[in-house]
């Protein structure tokens, strides 16, 4: 009777660290996700990192996602590459 209280007491214990250990890295994803620095990241570099991001575009022809930087425009409308843009347009 003994060993079958140990087995038991094992097994909640275990349960209860691995529990422990998914919720922490929960929160910790969710804190990334709202722009928080990472855990042992500098907050400072953190936010120079985020200042160099730039908006995405999405492609009128094909529907891929780009940096506006790239962006093709005719007729008021954005493009991933000239070859879309030409399609378009005729």
């Amino acid at each position: 009777m003994t060993r079958l209280l140990f087995w038991i007491a094992l097994v909640i214990l275990v349960v209860m660290a691995v529990r422990s250990k998914l919720r922490a890295a929960l929160e910790r994803a969710q804190g990334q996700g709202a722009g928080a620095a990472p855990a042992g990241a500098d907050a400072t570099a953190w936010s120079r990192v985020e200042d160099k991001s730039e908006p995405m575009l999405c492609c009128a022809r094909c529907g891929v996602y780009f940096p506006a930087s790239e962006a093709v425009r005719s007729e008021g409308r954005d493009y991933c590459s000239p070859a879309h843009a030409q399609l378009e347009t005729r």
